[in-house]
């Protein structure tokens, strides 16, 4: 080793160790508290405040909470509760509703006294919002008064002060009105629709409460949509499956177990749970902890899948539907079809990290699958016929399951069948692999053969595919896998299918769809996002999938060369009006309308549509996945009704639309 090699290694003194104030902490690694600074954790900062919200009503004390989104992303979360204690904390000395605000690890529900369920832990939740806000402002009203502090980035910016007297029949609770900061978050608005969503699952969970969202950005009259349901969970089911053809009604319990840990005090959970098999050939699980989403399931998930299974193999063997030699049914085999939902409310629940994603207490598991087992025990013997229904279900699942891994087994068949000349969408690769690299799927050999002369064969591979691929909603895998264009296409990204999927095999780092600006090219578009989202959504949550934005028009004045790019929201002849303004004489303007990719030369795709210089591509996300699975249930299922009131209710003109 030389001795520069030497000089450069050195141990720690007492000066590299540093300390963070943990406000300062939450700042400076967001990640940890809010999962990111993304779109996806500027959301996560209402759900923090509505939670607390939900909570207060979990303990019988709030029935009606108001979340008002502002202009400048300023937001207001109201409800009418307890309202935060403002009197000077005993342990600290400083005001309860102060230190409540800024200081992580100060709450109200490390014990069971005024919260016996609730999904604040750690009493990270508000302070952490407070310490990525610009500013805050806390109104409390209690103890007969309207309290407000004021907050800069987590830090006292007011001392606590009683406003005023609260008017006769004034109700209790707390305001909280924040505006995030973007010095630390990336620049995203607040949506809508993706906070309507959110809410709607609370109002299900948490029945008998109204959640409203109410939107003044809208004007001059501002949106506003209230949740509230007296169903629970099996309201919650008979939504998400109102496109489907149900083949029972929803199965649904109630019950609290008790649980007697050893060597400490026994405590209660309450497990609700409620399911139904459709015509689908889709799974839609939900589960929630403390009326907490948890997207990564967890043991109460777990218990609900491993019950489910056992009792229709049970009921299957002992009414002769499988025979003994008949292997049993698979997970996968049970599950096809079913939409299942599963709310636990633990007293002391464990999640995998301060975004809840996950519960990992083990005693929820064998708790949720002994209430699913007796009522779906209690279910199938009472109701014989739709038992039959579900097991056939089960039973031609399995057939396809089979029929599909022999078709994997040929897809599987690696790098030969790649490099086959008969490799149907004929693939075009590049020389590099691995991140950097990418892939168009394009529509039709016209426009595969402009991007094949127009792109980077260092980086850039082109997979040309004939007409429309197969309609994955409505097929079975082993179907799906029986189509050329889409084995072609599994083939071509590596990383198989189904069980099979392996992210880590990816060829390329960015998936490209690049299809015509017209409505075939949408359909085509559509088609292939349906594939993605079912059979490869790793492929999207990982951020892999992009779709490309080739011009409409191109706008030629003189030597002078215009694109015209769509927009959302406006109509090409607004797209046109705006360009066209920008020039004196329009009637001197050489005006080319773009029908499809094919109609450029290579290199007008490769300037307007494929150099990372130059290029726009639209990165595919999934903000919820119940909502994404909804929607491409309802546009590309079986089920026309619901598709054409979408149609007419989004659409500015339908003119001869087969639908």
């Amino acid at each position: 080793m030389s001795d520069r090699d030497t000089a450069a290694i050195r141990q720690q003194t007492d000066r590299d160790i540093k300390y963070l104030d943990p406000m300062t902490h939450v700042r400076m690694r967001p990640g940890m508290y809010v999962g990111g600074t993304d779109s996806r954790a500027l959301h996560h900062l209402i759900y923090e405040v509505v939670d607390n919200a939900i909570d207060e009503a979990l303990a019988g004390r709030c029935d009606r909470i108001l979340v008002t989104l502002y202009d400048d992303n300023v937001v207001s979360v109201a409800d009418n509760g307890g309202g935060i204690p403002v009197g000077i904390n005993e342990e600290t000395g400083i005001p309860t509703l102060e230190l409540v605000m800024t200081k992580i690890g100060a709450g109200g529900k490390f014990d069971s006294g005024a919260y016996k369920v609730s999904g604040g832990l750690h009493g990270v939740g508000v302070s952490a919002v407070n310490a990525l806000s610009e500013t805050m402002r806390t109104e409390v009203f209690r103890d007969g008064y309207l309290w407000e502090q004021i907050y800069h980035q987590g830090v006292r910016a007011t001392e606590v002060r009683r406003v005023r007297p609260l008017k006769p029949g004034e109700p209790t609770g707390t305001i909280q009105t924040f505006k995030p900061d973007f010095s630390i978050l990336e620049r995203n608005d607040f949506n809508f629709a993706t906070l309507a969503q959110r809410f709607r699952e609370m109002a299900f969970v948490t029945r008998r409460v109204h959640i409203t969202l109410r939107d003044e950005r809208v004007r001059p009259i501002p949106r506003e949509t209230t949740f509230y349901f007296e169903g629970g969970l099996r309201s919650f089911v008979r939504y998400v499956n109102r496109n489907r053809k149900a083949l029972h009604d929803p199965i649904h319990a109630e019950r609290e177990v008790e649980i007697t840990p050893e060597g400490k005090a026994p405590y209660t959970i309450s497990i609700e749970i409620a399911f139904q098999y459709t015509d689908s050939a889709t799974v839609t699980e939900l589960a929630f902890a403390n009326t907490i989403n948890t997207p990564d399931g967890g043991t109460h998930l777990t218990g609900l899948r491993s019950a489910i299974t056992s009792v229709i193999n049970r009921y299957a063997r002992k009414s002769g539907l499988l025979k003994e030699k008949d292997a049993n049914f698979s997970g996968s085999d049970t599950l096809e079809g079913l939409t299942a939902i599963v709310s636990v409310k633990h007293p002391h629940p464990s999640f995998e990290s301060q975004t809840k994603v996950k519960l990992i207490n083990p005693e929820v598991q064998g708790a949720v699958s002994q209430v699913v087992s007796d009522v779906f025990n209690e279910f199938l013997e009472l109701n014989p016929r739709e038992a039959r229904r579900i097991v056939e279900k089960c039973a031609t699942s399995m057939r396809a399951r089979e029929a599909a891994r022999k078709a994997r087994d040929l897809v599987r068949s690696g790098p030969s069948l790649l490099e086959s000349t008969t490799l149907p969408g004929k693939l075009a690769d590049c020389s590099q692999k691995g991140e950097d690299a990418e892939i168009y799927i394009v529509e039709g050999d016209s426009a595969g053969g402009s991007a094949k002369q127009g792109r980077d064969r260092h980086f850039q591979a082109i997979l040309p595919l004939r007409g429309k691929i197969l309609n994955t909603e409505r097929a079975r895998l082993d179907k799906i896998l029986d189509n050329n264009e889409i084995k072609a296409l599994i083939s071509a990204l590596g990383t198989g299918i189904g069980e099979d999927f392996r992210i880590e095999n990816l060829r390329y780092g960015r998936v490209i769809i690049m299809t015509d600006a017209d409505v075939d090219g949408s359909h085509i578009r559509t088609l292939l996002l349906t594939f993605f989202f079912r059979h490869m959504q790793p492929l999207i949550q990982e951020g892999h999938l992009y779709i490309a934005q080739p011009p409409i028009y191109r706008i030629k004045n003189g030597k002078q060369i215009e694109y015209v790019y769509p927009e959302a929201g406006l109509t090409e002849t607004d797209l046109l009006a705006r360009a066209l303004k920008k020039y004196d004489d329009p009637n001197k303007l050489n005006i080319q309308r773009y029908k499809g990719l094919g109609e450029m030369n290579p290199e007008q795709l490769w300037e307007t549509t494929m150099d990372p210089a130059q290029r726009t591509l639209l990165q595919v996300t999934i903000e919820d996945a119940a909502e994404a699975d909804r929607v491409f249930d309802m546009l590309m299922g079986s089920a026309v009704p619901p598709r054409r009131r979408f149609i007419q209710t989004h659409a500015r003109s339908v003119r001869n639309l087969d639908i």
